[in-house]
């Protein structure tokens, strides 16, 4: 089964130290008489550091390096995973994790509740969005050395096990006690779900492949359905992958029965499979569009590759990452685990998804999407280098190929039309969302009953107040409001502006429905569909 994949650095230098472990095993091998076997000299070579290197080493961690160090030197997605990891790991895919089910930011080295998940611990004892967690069981969560992992680690624990809080809420003179019991927080893979503005096309947002993403996607699927959208925007951009088994039972609801949607070759016959559509999905008709960048990878390439082979629907965004190999977990005696490639995905029409590597370099491969960024890319579709040499066929005869990744049937290059240098310096300092939180606690006893986005606009200044009174406060945060820039940058900052208020305010659904508001690869998808056309080669918007 497919997993999502995660990198781990190695933090220990090894080179010197193996250099010097393998002189003093070479002079040991060349004056003995005996032959060893692969095992045997692994064996002889940590003995050989146990009993006479000059330091003491811990076995353990030495095991650990060696194990990595092992992993890299093969593809770019076989990784060892040690034991003090692994839960977390595996969190985000297995759909669920234990802990108080709140979303948060660090905000002026205070733990500030973002949202407080529906039915979940935190909601169940009325903790809000605004509130500050000023400790957990009696361990301070404020001050600037305060970092996720602490919260994480803090608020994350047994199920049924308690956690008791000091929680200061705006306008309150001291902070309130609240003792929460841990229980089951699902983790979501879809963002969000709406109608846009033209009353027919569904807008689904999925951020990963988790184990419950096919059930998420059905129910997202349902909602739309009965808000009246008759095509749909799949937006699958920076979605890294996950379960295959999900990818394939959504690439399925859009297919008709016998078509293929995606296959693995493997030196195992175990591992080798072919997955076709069923003919049972319920959205088999329906027009749909899949949004890609390259931060899409894995799962997320799959679909796209299902639906483009089989001229099903329309792949709009930017080349995808192109991570197709298939990497099987086994758990080792110690609780620590190796994720290993065992085989390669290919779509329908014969395409390796999976882009070029070479054994041992994972650097270079990880700063493939920086190349792709300064051959320009993201900006210009004839800078984008196809491998000619491998061209496929669609079901339809339309050419297609192959050499890594998804190539969009529309290219929709990113805008940076109001990115200047002055939204550049307030974007990297995190002062939008740092002053839509300062407005989201301003307005929030104004907003309490607020239950739509635009009820939160409604309250809210106008654009160029909005605008002028953040560049206000970002000269108070060291950055100069150059008018000139400003201006040019203005209706981006006030977008996202509104955006993380409302998030604040009421949560990521309706975040994404302000965010999305002037979204180029949007309204690219749904010019497309309403055309009703699928271009014959790639086309740029």
């Amino acid at each position: 089964m497919n997993k999502k994949r995660l990198l781990f650095a190695l933090l220990i230098p090894l080179g010197g130290f193996l250099l010097l472990v393998l002189g003093i095993f070479l002079g040991r091998v060349i004056f003995s008489p005996r032959t060893t076997t692969g095992s045997d000299k692994l064996q002889e070579v940590m003995s050989l550091i146990e009993n006479e290197y000059v330091d003491t080493v811990n076995r353990d961690q030495l095991t650990d390096m060696t194990v990595m160090a092992l992993m890299r030197s093969l593809d770019p997605h076989s990784e060892y995973i040690p034991k003090k990891d692994l839960t977390a790991v595996n969190e985000d895919l297995d759909g669920s994790f234990s802990g108080v089910g709140i979303s948060f930011q660090i905000v002026a080295d205070t733990v500030t509740v973002v949202e407080a998940i529906t039915g979940g611990p935190a909601e169940k004892v009325g903790i809000m969005a605004g509130d500050r967690i000023i400790s957990a069981n009696g361990k301070s969560l404020a001050g600037a050395s305060v970092t996720n992992e602490d919260v994480f680690k803090t608020l994350r624990g047994t199920k049924g096990t308690q956690v008791k809080l000091q929680v200061l809420r705006p306008g309150a003179s001291k902070p309130q006690p609240f003792t929460l019991t841990r229980a089951d927080i699902p983790v979501n893979s879809v963002d969000a779900a709406y109608v846009l503005a033209d009353g027919k096309t569904g807008y689904i947002k999925l951020s990963k492949f988790t184990r419950n993403t096919y059930q998420e996607l059905l129910n997202a699927l349902a909602g739309l359905d009965s808000q009246g959208a008759r095509q749909l925007i799949l937006d699958l951009r920076g979605n890294p992958g996950g379960f295959l088994d999900q990818a394939a039972l959504i690439a399925n609801e859009f297919l008709p029965a016998g078509s293929m949607i995606v296959y693995t070759k493997s030196r195992n016959p175990e591992n080798k499979l072919e997955m076709r559509a069923d003919g049972t999905g319920s959205h088999q008709k329906t027009p749909v569009a899949v949004l890609l960048n390259e931060y899409s990878a894995s799962a997320s390439e799959i679909i796209a590759g299902a639906i483009q082979d089989n001229d099903r629907g329309v792949i709009v965004g930017r080349r995808s990452f192109g991570k197709g190999l298939v990497q099987n977990q086994t758990m080792l005696p110690d609780s620590s685990a190796i994720r290993l490639t065992v085989a390669r995905y290919y779509t329908p029409s014969g395409r390796s998804i999976q882009k070029e590597y070479k054994i041992g370099e994972g650097q270079a491969y990880e700063l493939d999407i920086m190349q792709r960024y300064n051959r320009g890319e993201f900006y210009h579709l004839d800078s984008i280098k196809l491998d000619l040499t491998k061209p496929f066929r669609t079901a339809l005869g339309r050419t297609v190929y192959g050499g890594g990744g998804i190539m969009p049937d529309v290219f929709v290059p990113e805008d940076t039309t109001m990115v200047t240098s002055w939204y550049m310096a307030i974007n990297n300092a995190g002062l939008i969302q740092q002053h839509a939180f300062a407005l989201s606690d301003r307005y929030r006893p104004l907003l309490k009953g607020a239950k739509t986005a635009e009820q939160v606009l409604r309250v809210l200044p106008d654009d160029d107040l909005l605008v002028e009174q953040f560049a206000e406060y970002a000269e108070t945060k060291g950055v100069p409001a150059r008018w000139y820039y400003v201006n040019i940058s203005a209706p981006l900052v006030a977008r996202q502006l509104k955006a993380f208020i409302v998030r604040d305010i009421l949560g990521y659904d309706q975040f994404y429905r302000i965010f999305n508001s002037d979204d180029r690869t949007i309204e690219a998808a749904r010019d497309v569909l309403n055309s009703g056309k699928i271009p014959r080669k790639t086309v740029s918007r």
